[in-house]
Parts: structure tokens; sequence; C-alpha cells
């Protein structure tokens, strides 16, 4: 009956209810500002540019996902052919990689995990050269900070009085992180490896760059092996200099089984130990890189994965408040229109 009413004198009293008046009296975010004509009202505007701008961000995850799932397959294949470099210096030279967990680097007991006495891994070095492989980009995990992880736990346990560490950085995220608090321990850095897909050729420059600009008795390079597309393992591996590799085959150690062999081509042992540490780096640098590359692919599908499902559950909250907000505005402007005609009949 109160609508009707007001149907009946609305022609008479439309000038005094205009659409600006209706706005203004209506809820806004801001007190005292006015929504623009036209608009109910402006915090419904706000929550359709979030919802608008959560929408392109969701579609840039998706998109940045498949093209990690298509760069991991190209990979993969690669990096498992690669493991079979380095696996005949296990049996010759007498280290494989390990599998560094970070958990127990971190904790207070790291000489527990590499060994009581400061030999880690039954060889008496002094002079350590940790070779970080990372990535050049982010929004891929915690796989950089892993490794700078890894690798500032390893410069922790192998610095002493007389001995001394050092940095070979591969990736620009590694360089950002290891630069705040020991950049005078690095010595090389090197980033846009993944710039395009590397062979073994390239690697062995950039080893023979490394091996050329470095004092070192022992490199440990540190990656994250690739397991599968949720899951790596942070990795280190030790290649020993040739005088380390001579001296521990002279004293029967891990190395001693080398006098077993017959040496051709009128070379003498110490040039075969040269070549040979030479390769097991080159061998070794070039694996890590590609396991690297991996588990970066794997962890950024992973972490747009879970943004693309962020996105959507953050939608939908915005969705509901979109809903709620403007029907929150029809019912205050019906609300308006019922007391005005209330108080014109009245």
């Amino acid at each position: 009956m109160a609508m009707a009413a007001f149907r009946r004198e609305g022609r008479r009293f439309a000038p005094l209810i205009t659409p600006r008046t209706i706005a203004a009296v209506g809820s806004s975010p801001i007190p005292g500002e006015q929504a623009p004509l036209g608009v109910r009202s402006i915090s419904t505007q706000i929550v359709r540019n979030r919802m608008k701008s959560v929408k392109n961000i969701q579609k840039i995850t998706k998109a940045m996902k498949m093209v990690a799932a298509s760069k991991l397959r190209a990979v993969q294949t690669r990096a498992e052919n690669s493991r079979g470099l380095w696996q005949p210096f296990t049996a010759l030279l007498g280290d494989a990689p390990k599998i560094a967990e970070w958990l127990k680097l971190l904790h207070s007991s790291l000489e527990d995990y590499f060994g009581q006495s400061t030999p880690i891994w039954g060889v008496d070095v002094k002079k350590n050269v940790i070779v970080t492989i990372s990535s050049d980009k982010g929004l891929c995990g915690g796989i950089n900070s892993t490794s700078v992880k890894i690798s500032r736990a390893l410069h922790k346990l192998t610095s002493g009085p007389e001995k001394h560490t050092k940095y070979v950085i591969l990736g620009e995220k590694a360089k950002a992180q290891l630069t705040r608090d020991s950049k005078k321990y690095i010595d090389l850095c090197i980033t846009e490896l993944q710039k395009n897909p590397l062979n073994y050729t390239q690697v062995s420059v950039l080893a023979d760059e490394i091996l050329k600009n470095v004092e070192y008795d022992a490199l440990r390079v540190v990656f994250n092996k690739f397991q599968s597309v949720v899951s790596f393992a942070p990795t280190t591996s030790t290649v020993l200099s040739p005088e380390i590799l001579e001296r521990e085959s002279e004293a029967g150690g891990k190395v001693g089984d080398l006098d077993s062999y017959e040496i051709e081509g009128g070379e003498t042992k110490a040039e075969v130990l040269q070549n040979l540490s030479e390769f097991q780096f080159s061998c070794v640098l070039f694996n890590g890189v590609l396991e690297n590359a991996c588990s970066e692919q794997g962890a950024r599908m992973s972490a747009m994965d879970s943004s693309s499902r962020n996105a959507g559950e953050m939608l939908d909250r915005l969705t509901l408040t979109y809903n709620r907000t403007r029907q929150a505005a029809i019912t205050t402007e019906l609300t308006e229109i019922i007391s005005g005609a209330s108080a014109l009949e009245g």
C-alpha cells in the first residue's frame, strides 16, 4: 500500500528525490565521501576491481605452471641421463654425492653429522671452495634458500684458524643472499646460466673458468637433486684437488685403489690425477646444474599451483563480500524509499 501511494505521488515529488541525494545518504567506506552518479556504493566498485585483479593473477599463475611443466619435461630426461657421468667416479675416487639433511646441518651438532673430527668425509683439507648452485629467477619455493643454508653451514664447519673457505656462486638468487653477510668470502659469481639450455661443453668451459680463478684442496658442490615434482633433496658432492688425490693415494686412503689400474699413454700418475680431478668436477657440475634446473621447475609448478588455488579461494571470498555489499546497498535504498513514502502518506 505504501509503494502504491509512492507511485501515485512520484511525479509530484520526483524533483525532491534525486539519485545523487539517495547515494549521498547511502553507505560509503569513506566518511563524508559521495558515491559517483549511477553507482550504488563505492565499496562495491572497490571489490569489483579487486576481483578483476585476482582473476588476472590467477590466469598468470596458471600460465606459469603450464610453462614450468613444459620446461620440466625437457630438462628431466637430460638430468637423469647426466647421473651416469659421475657414478664411475664413486667406485674410483670413493665420493658419492651425499643428501645433506639441512635440518641436521642447522642443528647444533654439525660435527655429529659430518664426523667428530675436523676432517670431513675422511679427508683433511685446508682450502675449501663451496660451489653453490641456485636459480636466476624466483617464484620457485624454497630451493634457493635451502642451498644457501647448506652453504653457510658448510662454511661454518670448514672454517678454522689455519683453514679458509671461499664461495663460488652460480645463480642470481644465491648471490643476492650470500652477498649480504659473506661478501668478503665470495671469489666468483656466474649468473644467467638458465637463459639458454646448457650442454656439457658449455659447463666444461664454466668448470675450467672456476678452476683457473680459485685455489682449492676440495670443491664442495651444493645443489638440489630432483626426486619428483613435489620433492627435491639438498645434495653436496666433493671433488678433491690433484694434490690431495695423490696424497690420499700414497697414504692408502679412499683413493688407494688407483695403484691397481694400469696407466697407458706414457702419462705420469700426477697427470692422470690432474685429468681425473678436472673431468670429475665438470661432470659433477653438469649434473648439479641440470638437477637444480629440474628442482627449480618442479618447485615452480608446485608454487604456481598453490597460488592458483589460493587465488580461487580469495575470489570466492571476494564474490561473497561483493554480493553481501550489493544486497546491503539495495536494502538500504529500499528502506529509504519506503520511509519516504510512509512520510508522504503521513
